[in-house]
């Protein structure tokens, strides 16, 4: 969510596919056909080619099965279509681990096996604070929210991640958010019911002002640089990361582990 440039899925087009065990797991999460204009003309030559905005935030809302509370409060239904699609991912997530950490407990091997994940709506959703800002991301919006109120956990990911952990996989979490904004992350992640470590060893956030020595591009990193350099690292201090969570293909490519399961989220596209 806190990223350099924010491009939204109704102005952009779609990202393109990165590995293939990427794309072989994300069939079905395209977002109501955005992107067609660029996919035409780079420059939209009529209105037509441009999808309507406000129909484009309708139709999200009705993805997440769009609940307002007396306060004015907007939260994402259990029973949405986001939510089933995000169960039918976490089931083939569930049933490639079991067998990926059996494996590993039968055969051993020196590196522990890991899983590493994003944090904005791949392990808390950011439904709640969008709506809020209208779509409109900004940094000082984005502090304000996290230092106040807690995002709720992406439907299952926090049974899927303690699961996973109570089986052997050590878990981290690797996000964009600034370094500054790390109590507050961590502090939601235990709120929610994410009972696995939190500790610094475990949760990375992206430090422009000290970034670490194991990235080369410093703080001028990609996405995709920032995080497969982290996952590298992480490799590097004796873990085999089986498979790595994300709901951006910026946190996917780059390489640095054995599958990638990517979430849907339609609100918004980072390179």
């Amino acid at each position: 969510m806190p990223r350099p440039t924010r491009f939204r899925t109704a102005l952009t087009r779609r990202a393109r596919l990165g590995a293939a065990t990427v794309a072989a797991l994300v069939a079905g999460t395209a977002a109501f056909g955005i992107g067609q204009a660029s996919a035409e003309h780079s420059v939209p030559r009529t209105d037509k080619e441009i999808p309507n905005l406000t129909q484009v935030q309708d139709k999200i809302k009705a993805y997440y099965g769009d609940t307002v509370t007396a306060d004015g409060q907007h939260y994402a239904s259990p029973h949405s279509n986001y939510a089933r699609q995000v169960h039918g991912i976490e089931a083939k997530a569930r049933t490639y681990l079991a067998k990926a950490l059996d494996r590993h407990g039968r055969t051993g091997g020196k590196a522990k096996p890991a899983i590493v994940l994003d944090i904005d709506d791949t392990t808390l959703l950011t439904y709640n604070y969008e709506l809020q800002v209208g779509f409109h991301f900004t940094p000082e919006s984005q502090d304000k929210y996290l230092a106040s109120t807690d995002m709720a956990p992406v439907f299952g990911m926090d049974r899927l991640v303690n699961w996973a952990h109570d089986k052997g996989a050590e878990v981290f979490f690797l996000t964009g958010r600034k370094e500054a904004q790390r109590d507050w992350s961590v502090r939601n992640l235990k709120n929610v019911g994410y009972g696995v470590a939190l500790d610094r060893r475990h949760v990375y956030l992206k430090d422009t002002e000290h970034p670490p020595a194991y990235l080369p591009c410093g703080a001028s990193c990609t996405t995709v640089e920032y995080k497969s350099g982290t996952r590298k690292h992480i490799e590097s201090l004796g873990y085999r990361i089986v498979a790595n969570f994300g709901d951006q293909y910026s946190d996917l490519n780059g390489g640095a582990g054995e599958r990638a399961f990517k979430l849907p989220n339609p609100m918004y596209f980072l390179p």
